[in-house]
């Protein structure tokens, strides 16, 4: 699995059709994650991520120090889903989506990656799979790290 996790002082999603583009989902200091499921993903990655995610000491500490980690800080995650993460982009100028994971497969290994966050202790909110969303944030740092479970990534 992939994902793009970001420290934010805020973060929220919206949907496309909804009412005045109401917010289906909101958070305030926390993480923005970006997940997708690659061909090949099985619930071993999904738990892994989010045992990782979970445990990560991304927040600054008294000293300025990267030392506190989300349930430190009281946070609460953000999760996304983002199959454009699987986009391979070296051949020609269209980027082919191939290597993500069908959506069915996707879909589930999604709702066991925030799962495993939830039981993890943390407070989960998300976008709404394979919708047009729009995502909006607010960056602390700014601070983002990209993480694949693939070995060798």
């Amino acid at each position: 699995m992939r994902a793009l996790v970001q420290r934010v002082t805020s973060a929220s999603v919206a949907v496309d059709g909804e009412t005045a583009g109401e917010k289906i989902a909101e958070i305030g200091t926390g993480l923005l994650v970006l997940v997708c499921a690659m061909r090949g993903d099985d619930d071993a990655a999904a738990d892994y991520l989010a045992g990782k995610i979970a445990k990560l000491r991304i927040f600054a500490d008294e000293n300025a120090k990267t030392n506190l980690s989300i349930h430190d800080v009281g946070g609460k995650v953000l999760v996304v889903s983002q199959f454009t993460l699987a986009a391979e982009w070296r051949k020609g100028n269209r980027p082919g989506f191939s290597r993500a994971a069908p959506p069915e497969e996707a879909e589930r290994l999604y709702d066991l990656f925030c799962e495993k966050l939830r039981d993890a202790g943390l407070e989960v909110a998300t976008g709404r799979f394979a919708a047009m969303m729009q995502v909006s944030l607010v960056g602390d740092g700014p601070f983002t790290l990209w993480m694949d479970t693939a070995a060798g990534a």
